[in-house]
C-alpha cells in the first residue's frame, strides 16, 4: 500500500457539517494505521449521542479511540505520541475548558509543549466560528474570542492549515 507524506501538524478549520471531520480521518489514514482518535466531545444530550455515533461508524477498524475532553495535551505527548493522531475537536474542548473553569492560554500553552514533543504526525480540528455576527451574550463572545485565539495560535505553529467549506478543501498555510 503506498503511504502519503504528512506534516508534523496539520490545522483543519471549517464551519458545521463543512466536511472537515472526514477530511482530517482521510489525511490520518493515509498513512499506515493503527491511527489515534482524540475525541473532545461529551455526549450531554441523545442528539449530541447521534452526532457521535455517527462519527464513529464511518471509520474504520484500526483507530484506537481515546475520549479526552480536557486533557489533550496529556495524551497527545504521553499515550499516542508514536502513532498518527486526530484531535477532533478544539472548539469543543474550549467549550469543556470554559465549563470547567480552566485557564485555556495555560492549556493552549501545554497543547503546543505537547505538539512539539509529537514522534508521529497529528492533524487537529477545529471549528471556524468567526464568520458570523457578534453573538448578543457575553458567554457566547467570549466563546468566540477564545476559539479564534486559540485558532490562531495553532495555525501560526502549524505546518498546513486547510480551510473546508462545502467538502472541499482550501489551502491557507503549506
Amino acid at each position: 500500500m503506498p503511504t502519503t507524506s504528512l506534516p508534523q501538524l496539520t490545522l483543519v478549520l471549517g464551519g458545521a457539517r463543512s466536511g472537515k471531520s472526514l477530511y482530517a480521518e482521510r489525511l490520518v489514514t493515509s498513512l499506515p494505521g493503527p491511527w489515534a482518535y482524540i475525541a473532545t466531545a461529551e455526549a450531554f444530550d441523545g442528539e449530541m449521542t447521534e452526532r457521535i455515533k455517527g462519527h464513529q461508524s464511518r471509520r474504520s477498524s484500526g483507530w484506537v479511540q481515546h475520549e479526552t475532553p480536557l486533557d489533550i495535551a496529556d495524551t497527545l505527548a504521553n499515550r499516542t505520541s508514536e502513532l498518527p493522531s486526530l484531535v477532533d475537536c478544539l472548539t469543543l474542548w474550549v467549550s469543556n475548558l470554559m465549563h470547567a473553569e480552566r485557564s485555556i492560554p495555560d492549556a493552549t500553552e501545554e497543547l503546543i509543549s505537547a505538539l512539539s514533543k509529537r514522534i508521529a504526525p497529528c492533524v487537529i480540528v477545529s471549528n471556524e466560528v468567526g464568520l458570523g455576527i457578534v453573538p448578543e451574550n457575553a458567554l457566547a463572545r467570549a466563546f468566540r474570542d477564545e476559539a479564534g485565539r486559540l485558532n490562531q495560535k495553532i495555525a501560526a505553529v502549524a505546518d498546513k492549515v486547510v480551510f473546508v467549506a462545502a467538502g472541499l478543501p482550501l489551502t491557507l498555510k503549506g
